[in-house]
């Protein structure tokens, strides 16, 4: 597997920093991650319901499954999640937020500036 060098100066400019861009790809890879992982649980899962249907001869043997062994060959050869991610992220496919965080200094201030 190629290694894909990246302009760090791209991240920099689509997230405002580096620290921000790699939060942002790092958060956006383990959706696509979690998203690959159900998918690959339900292809697999159908197939072994169709091969449950068949009697099963020796248990003692374990035997790998031809179709179970195609789409997990299929799922190898997927990019990975982080290169979808940062792909994304340099193409401005991504939208972000911050959250907003309470001011609990400029709270007290006001209760104390009441009484």
């Amino acid at each position: 597997m190629a290694i894909k060098p990246i302009e760090m100066t791209e991240l920099i400019q689509t997230a405002g920093n580096i620290y921000e861009a790699i939060i942002i790809a790092s958060k956006r890879a383990r959706q696509i991650h979690d998203d690959m992982k159900i998918e690959f649980a339900q292809r697999v899962e159908t197939i072994k319901a169709l091969s449950s249907q068949e009697p099963e001869e020796d248990l003692d043997t374990v035997v790998a499954n031809p179709d179970q062994l195609k789409i997990s060959n299929e799922f190898e050869k997927r990019p990975k999640p982080t290169e979808l991610a940062l792909e994304e992220l340099q193409q401005r496919k991504l939208k972000y937020y911050y959250k907003q965080q309470a001011d609990l200094f400029s709270k007290s201030l006001t209760t104390e500036q009441q009484s």
